[in-house]
């Protein structure tokens, strides 16, 4: 077979993904094998690929190529998320940019827009996946609006109706005004910001006196309701009982008292607008108070506003200043640093708003989810840090408003049979609505066109959170063959941000619907960063485009650079140079792989003894570098894995094994020996496969004609056995004596094709059994074992053994000793000064233990070379 010069990456990724995705290598079906099973964070249907989900998929495909390998039947699920709020800003952009405002089309017609754009647009990123790599069985996927994921929706939100868990009710709720509806709490992030504290004189009906409260919000004192007092403040005990009026508004509220008043902060009473602060509606209910709302859906005032109707809150907010600044109320205004709420998706400010929504009760659904997870340990997260986040967002849990003011998403099913807050049914279509209906009202005249289903969708998360059940229809059909056999899945991949959002609620559905934990381990990867520790992003144009960097370093190249720096649970510091690591990795193995086929096989030549120890040697540390990696699988160290991995393939086969193998130029190998390096390829080949795929089966392909059934996607997992460390510690004092030879003779410029000898004083157990390795990698000619040391020799140490060449007249030995007693001077005075920190108490006390342990081991190090520098001398004098 004709092996190319250079690595064609994209032509070879191409070729390969093709011939997989041709053999249905990807898809599972259930069988006798046991399952494992990955479903995938089904990211936005709006998304394009960018570093993260580059780090997500990665990891993912690792696992799951692992996981095949060693006999499972490997499933991946592939899907996209409908994102509610993130996709219909899309559409509302798209059609404000044609001229079409959402609010002059029908529901229908708006959802005939959003779904054209799901189609042109839903796939992209998933076909982006592709290009990584990604082994997902793609038939399976997935999209959170296909019909029986949507029936799987409704079917939950009925059940938890009759349950009692799920309710709708008026409440103070955090309102997106710019994409118009409703958030959950885990949807709004807190940001410092500086802002204004508005002192305003409130005047004292009947009086000249006036009350001054504090505000940072002027513009809602329009929608002031009460003034309220603690009962304990002698400063305002003389109001009690009295009324004030509200500047501009003009309208008189009561001066109430309440206990919940810091006496110590602002001016020590409290303006109460019910309509627009979460504390406010508390008091407001608890003393019968008003609601006055001010504020439309996009935020600008109603007319309760007066004069100010129309006008964007925050313009209104200058202007008012400049009003009662004007009317002679504004005492004063102070800066003021204050937690702001917005908006995660839209980043607007979010306005509070009482308005009728839905809630899912949350006080029973978390414990099984928080003993899951802390108790019996179920489930693991990895980090195990993560556990106090999970902790801390279950055990502080309110319910969960589960209804958005969207078009695009599951609509609420939820029919209205009148104007009433209670008149309604809840059913999972309007047919089965309607028996109801006549059922609760009495009134058997109804027709389904009397209902009216509920205007609002669900929140996202409502149907991600049954993912890893509604893809194997484990809601629709809760025994059926595929839900029994795949769940509960594996293996979560996912970010810590999500945590709640996501995880936890995963789990919730679990317990709730299946009785049972969604998967066994969660991974939480880090945050891709740029080296500036800044989040990677658009708006901050930090991001490389991860299709060109594929394009330019291999996917495999790429995969490699990510998984690297990708230290367990631990933010990623991205840096291209990684990429071009990666690249070069590729670049060695294809390399090695073609040294390899360029040599000359023999059937009467005799296996070399050098070749034999080599073999042993390489087959012991392949199978304590295969404990090392599964090891750190099984608490999810993949970096650690690839790293060790990364040395046993770059260092120990390419730079050591190849060059005790390779036959002398111009003699051809013996076969014994090219059957044993083909195999040890061969698995190597198997650990690298899940991390570079494309390349690995591209090698593969080429080492023999290969049936579809002889894969390597598809091949065995090498299993650990038995090894012997004694070789292992054998090989590293006899690649130091090889690297002292190398050493001596780029020093004294000696040439290779030159033969020396080499004589070995033995003070402990040394490498004999690689005495023919160090013979022939030293191209030395006697190697020879004596009792004393050898004069006129130049010598180096190994551990406690010295080894002594003899030296030819070509080397000027008044140079070298000039050279040598200058390189004992430094030694010993390097010694010096190291002893002298190990001598001082007050550094051995307060410094680390490997610090410590760094000095004595330079300390060791410095005497042995010392010693070695004065045999030298003495050898040579």
């Amino acid at each position: 077979m004709s092996i190319p010069n250079t690595y064609n990456a994209t032509a070879v990724e191409e070729k390969w993904y093709d011939y997989w995705m041709e053999n249905n290598y990807f898809h599972s079906t259930p069988n006798h094998k046991i399952p494992y099973t990955i479903v995938i964070p089904p990211p936005n249907v709006t998304g394009v690929l960018h570093m993260g989900h580059m780090l997500n998929n990665t990891i993912q495909d690792v696992l799951i190529r692992r996981a095949r390998l060693r006999g499972y039947n490997a499933c991946w699920v592939p899907g996209t998320d409908h994102a509610s709020i993130a996709t219909e800003a899309k559409v509302v952009a798209k059609l404000k940019a044609e001229g079409i405002n959402k609010e002059d089309l029908t529901r229908d017609e708006f959802l005939t827009h959003a779904w054209e754009w799901t189609e042109k647009h839903g796939g992209i990123i998933l076909d982006q996946l592709k290009k990584l790599g990604a082994s997902c069985d793609w038939e399976r996927t997935k999209f959170t609006m296909d019909a029986d994921l949507s029936q799987a929706v409704r079917k939950v939100f009925v059940d938890l109706y009759k349950k009692g868990e799920i309710y709708r009710g008026y409440r103070m709720v955090n309102w997106d005004p710019e994409a118009k509806t409703t958030l959950s709490d885990e949807e709004v992030i807190f940001e410092e910001k500086q802002g204004n504290f508005y002192h305003i004189n409130y005047q004292i009906k009947g009086t000249n006196e006036v009350i001054t409260i504090a505000t940072t919000r002027p513009e809602t004192l329009l929608g002031d309701t009460a003034i309220c007092i603690h009962p304990d403040d002698e400063r305002y005990a003389h109001l009690k009982g009295k009324k004030a009026i509200v500047p501009i508004a003009n309208r008189e509220i009561p001066i109430i008292e309440d206990v919940y008043v810091d006496r110590e902060f602002g001016t020590g009473c409290l303006k109460i607008t019910p309509a627009h602060d979460q504390n406010d509606k508390v008091l407001g209910e608890k003393h019968g108070l008003e609601v006055i709302d001010i504020l439309n859906d996009d935020a600008t005032l109603n007319e309760n506003g007066l004069h100010y109707r129309g006008k964007d809150r925050f313009v209104v907010r200058k202007e008012i200043a400049k009003e009662l600044e004007e009317m002679g109320v504004l005492v004063k205004v102070e800066q003021h640093l204050h937690k702001v709420g917005t908006s995660e998706r839209t980043k607007a400010v979010i306005e509070p708003k009482i308005s009728a929504q839905w809630f899912l009760r949350m006080e029973d659904i978390v414990k099984p989810a928080l003993d899951a997870v802390l108790k019996e340990e179920d489930i693991k997260l990895y980090p195990k840090r993560y556990n106090n986040t999970y902790r801390h967002w279950l055990e502080n849990i309110r319910d969960w408003n589960i209804s958005r003011q969207l078009w695009w998403g599951h609509q609420i099913p939820a029919f209205f049979y009148g104007e009433g807050v209670e008149d309604f049914v809840v059913a999972t279509s309007i047919e089965e609505a309607l028996p109801l209906a006549k059922e609760k009202t009495g009134n058997s005249s109804l027709t389904v066109a009397d209902l009216k289903q509920d205007e609002d969708a669900l929140d996202t998360w409502f149907s991600s959170w049954l993912w890893p059940i509604s893809v194997f229809d484990g809601i629709n059909h809760p025994e059926n063959e595929e839900i029994n056999y795949y769940y509960p899945t594996n293996d979560l991949v996912t970010g810590p941000d999500i945590i709640f959002f996501w995880v936890a609620r995963m789990v919730f559905a679990g317990y709730e619907f299946k009785q049972e934990k969604p998967f066994s381990n969660v991974y939480f990867t880090g945050i891709v960063r740029d080296k500036q520790r800044r989040k990677m992003s658009k708006s901050l144009g930090n991001s490389p485009d991860p299709i060109a960097l594929m394009q330019q370093y291999g996917a495999d190249g790429v995969r490699v650079g990510l998984l690297l720096s990708a230290a367990a649970g631990n933010d990623l510091m991205f840096d291209e140079d990684l990429c071009a690591q990666g690249r070069n990795f590729t670049n060695k193995i294809w390399n090695s792989f073609k040294l390899i086929k360029g040599w000359e096989v023999s059937q009467t030549e005799k296996q070399p003894e050098a070749s034999k120890i080599a073999i042993d040697w390489y087959k012991a540390k392949f199978q304590k570098t295969l404990a090392e990696i599964d090891a750190n699988f099984e608490v999810y160290r993949l970096s650690d894995s690839l790293m060790s991995l990364y040395k046993l393939v770059w260092d120990d086969f390419s730079s050591w094994f190849l060059e005790m193998v390779k036959p002398a130029f111009g003699t051809p190998m013996d076969t014994e020996t090219y059957k044993e390096i083909i195999g040890l390829l061969e698995d190597n080949l198997k650990l690298l496969h899940p991390f570079m795929p494309h390349l690995t089966e591209e090698i593969w392909q080429l080492i023999t004609d290969r049936s579809p059934q002889e894969a390597l996607i598809i091949a065995s997992y090498p299993e650990v056995v038995p090894y012997q460390e004694e070789i292992i510690a054998q090989f590293e004092i006899a690649s130091e004596v090889i690297s002292g030879i190398r050493t001596i003779r780029k020093e004294k410029n000696i040439s290779f094709k030159e033969t020396i000898d080499l004589a070995i004083l033995n003070h402990e157990q040394t490498a004999k059994d690689f005495d023919k390795v160090i013979a022939k990698m030293g191209n030395v000619a006697d190697l020879s074992y004596v009792d004393n040391a050898v004069d006129g020799a130049l010598s180096f140490r190994v551990k406690s053994n010295e080894y002594f060449v003899p030296i030819s007249g070509a080397i000027d030995v008044e140079a070298e000793l000039v050279k040598l007693k200058e390189e004992l001077k430094y030694t010993e005075g390097f010694l010096t000064s190291v002893q002298k920190k190990l001598a001082n108490e007050r550094f051995v006390n307060n410094a680390p233990e490997q610090v410590i342990a760094g000095e004595r081991k330079k300390e060791a190090d410095a005497l042995a070379k010392i010693e070695t520098l004065k045999a030298s001398l003495n050898s040579l004098s």
